[in-house]
């Protein structure tokens, strides 16, 4: 019946222990059994167990009686990274009410303010559930109170619970069925079901993870993607439990998944209604916005032959994460590879480490950038994802970056420091809040290109781990931009340009300069390494030439037959100079890109 189904989400900063809380409740509603307990169950990827963090959200459903009653309890576990706030979103879509989940010692961060505000505009019932409270050092009035300043949350309404211990368990799974509405619907109207992620397997094809919203589907139905266009036939349908369980059929307001022999997930829209196939169909669900790239880099093979076999790893991998996108591209310092477009530089990360250890791939990756906006001075507008695109400074109008909304949540004793971050990174303070009596929330304006960098590095390390950074963008607003070209010989390597503020390029320009003098290998001539904004050179370095005693059969006798024989040497290098072609080894490319910017 649908009165007794409940489907809700777990959303919580980074670490508050949404896959914990998951596992006990598995264990609580007897969906997994003592023995086949592990910890981080819901996490499938060797990545998410090794690092301790969701990547992936995954639905679940547990059955379980309370006082004489059966209910269907739909869980999806999201994760709690600002990079995959796109995955919670979508979450969200699908449920009716979510347990916002707080450290009991933490207490409120940036990302709980975010996801709080994200299941409000989505008019859930929130449940708030205060963590940890085993912890000896755990706070649960002070961070009840924290909630009530600011997210305006009655401190009474606060469910106390130890995910790791399992103290609670039950009062919030009581709170779950009293408090969270029953899914609405029509049982008997057309087939109208959501498509909230999808997921390949090499056995059985593309696999459509579904969240029912009217009417109900069967096994062996024929079934239509509205947005695709495309027409199936329902092979299997069942319900996670954690694993796949097939059933006869799902009914309105249920979650689960169906197979339809579909080989590519190039068909799979995420955000894609199924409805019934003929004129009886029911009437396109308002899917999700298209996830926002916002960092792009390029991914090259360090073996040029392999670069079929990563174009393989991108597309597997692309297959089960709709959010990353690649296009092919070629650079005449590493040959061809691939521009990638992720959600954030976590999510380059995993992609990374993803493709190394799944695929076998090894990768060289240049520097990250942002997308920039260029006017043009004919009124074109381009829109930049590598620096190489950038054109002349001469036709260019206005030069746009985009802009971030930061949201640092820090101790108060931290606040002149993360003061002082911000504005070395062109911020513009918008807001301060206190919350509580120990800490307040800054609010800044800050370019995307300084937040991905290494900001949330250097917040942890002010604030001594405690300070936590959400970011939503705002949008593009002009500035003084430039792009910083690097020449070694006269040649522009195309793989180390970068996009970056007029202020900064003396620095930066240097810095790189100086690194790839250290790096490249000495040739018999003189190797010019420059940084230069247009034709103007603004850093240089010189690799000097290996010497060769071209006079050490010259002992005593007159000075002229020295000189003649140096001279000689000189002509031949500058011969060879302008004919000759500098070597950058793989190393040296690594090292400047791995480093990021170099020291001064």
């Amino acid at each position: 019946m649908t009165e007794h189904i409940r489907n809700f989400c777990i959303i919580a900063h980074i670490d508050h222990g949404k896959s914990t809380l998951a596992d006990r409740l598995l264990e609580y509603t007897g969906t997994v059994q003592k023995r086949q307990m592990k910890e981080q169950l819901l996490d499938d990827l060797d990545l998410e167990r090794q690092r301790g963090i969701t990547i992936k959200a995954r639905a679940v459903s547990m059955r379980l009686q309370l006082d004489g009653q059966a209910y269907e309890l739909n869980l999806i576990d999201t994760p709690g990274h600002v990079d995959f706030h796109y995955e919670v979103s979508r979450s969200l879509a699908c449920c009716e009410g979510a347990l916002l989940l707080v450290d009991a010692f933490q207490g409120v961060e940036a990302q709980t303010v975010a996801n709080a505000y994200a299941a409000m505009e989505h008019d859930l019932k929130i449940i708030p559930v205060i963590n940890k409270i085993d912890l000896a050092y755990a706070r649960p009035e002070e961070v009840a109170e924290e909630m009530h300043q600011t997210l305006g949350i009655d401190p009474d309404d606060c469910v106390k619970v130890s995910a790791k211990t399992g103290v609670g368990v039950d009062e919030l799974v009581r709170s779950i069925v009293r408090l969270v509405p029953a899914p609405g619907g029509d049982a008997k109207g057309p087939l109208q079901a959501m498509v909230f992620d999808s997921s390949y397997d090499d056995y059985r094809g593309a696999i459509t993870y579904i969240r029912m919203m009217n009417g109900t589907v069967r096994k062996g139905q024929k079934i239509r993607f509205l947005r695709a266009g495309s027409q199936h036939e329902i092979i299997e349908l069942g319900q996670f439990v954690p694993g796949r369980k097939p059933c006869d059929e799902l009914k309105v307001g249920q979650v689960g998944y169906l197979i339809c022999n579909i080989k590519s997930l190039g068909d799979v829209h995420i955000g894609d209604t199924i409805s019934t196939t003929g004129n009886d169909a029911a009437e396109p669900l308002p899917g999700y916005d298209r996830p926002k790239r916002m960092v792009y880099c390029g991914l090259f093979p360090s073996d040029g032959q392999d670069f079929s076999e990563l174009r393989e790893a991108l597309e597997r991998l692309a297959i089960n994460d709709p959010s990353f996108e690649f296009e092919p591209e070629t650079s005449d310092a590493l040959g061809f590879g691939f521009r990638c477009g992720f959600l954030g530089l976590l999510h380059m990360e995993i992609v990374q480490q993803r493709l190394e250890q799944e695929s076998d791939v090894d990768l060289v990756q240049t520097a990250p950038n942002v997308t920039y906006e260029i006017i043009t001075k004919r009124g074109d507008t381009l829109t930049i994802h590598k620096p190489q695109d950038v054109p002349d400074s001469g036709d260019i109008e206005e030069f746009r970056q985009p802009i971030v909304r930061c949201n640092i949540v820090v101790p108060i004793e931290y606040i002149g420091a993360i003061m002082k971050l911000a504005q070395e990174r062109r911020g513009i303070q918008r807001s301060q809040e206190y919350i509580g009596t120990q800490r307040a929330m800054l609010t800044y304006d800050i370019p995307l290109a300084e937040v991905i960098y290494d900001l949330h590095d250097k917040i942890k390390s002010a604030t001594r781990g405690y300070g936590t950074l959400d970011y939503e963008m705002v949008g593009y607003e002009a500035a003084d931009l430039c792009r910083l070209d690097i020449l070694v010989n006269g040649n522009r390597v195309d793989a180390l340009s970068v996009v970056c503020n007029k202020a900064d390029a003396d620095r930066r320009g240097r810095a790189v300069a100086k690194k790839l003098k250290a790096e490249i290998e000495r040739h018999m001539f003189e190797v010019a390494v420059q940084a230069a904004i247009g034709s103007r050179v603004i850093a240089r370095e010189t690799v000097p030439a290996m010497r060769k005693n071209v006079t050490a059969k010259c002992y005593g006798g007159d000075i002229t037959r020295k000189r003649k024989l140096l001279q000689k040497q000189k002509e031949g290098k500058k011969r060879m100079k302008a004919v000759g072609n500098v070597e950058i080894s793989q190393k040296a490319f690594m090292a400047v890109l791995s480093g990021g910017e170099p020291e001064q």
